[in-house]
């Protein structure tokens, strides 16, 4: 097995605008966004749900060409389910 992996390590190499924004600072802020888009329901809860949808796609067309196949289908069902809540919680 081989050394764990450092949490302060970017995930994916570059000095884009997100290379210095610490993950967990991330994590929270989705986390967040996410509990209150469920939990507040109604248009303004799909519109919470629907910026983390919008987050998912930019990422997803910066990424798409360094991503594998299986990747790039992980993360459009995550983009997918995201629609999908949104939806529901209309």
């Amino acid at each position: 097995m081989g050394r764990p992996r450092s949490l302060k390590a970017p995930l994916l190499a570059g000095n884009g605008p997100l290379a210095r924004v610490p993950p967990a600072v991330v994590f929270l802020l989705v986390v967040g966004l996410f509990v209150g888009g469920v939990l507040t329901k109604g248009l303004l809860g799909a519109a919470l749900l629907g910026l983390i949808a919008a987050g998912v796609v930019v990422l997803l067309a910066a990424t798409w060409r360094v991503l594998s196949p299986a990747q790039r289908l992980g993360r459009v069902l995550v983009l997918a389910l995201v629609v999908v809540i949104a939806v529901s919680v209309l």
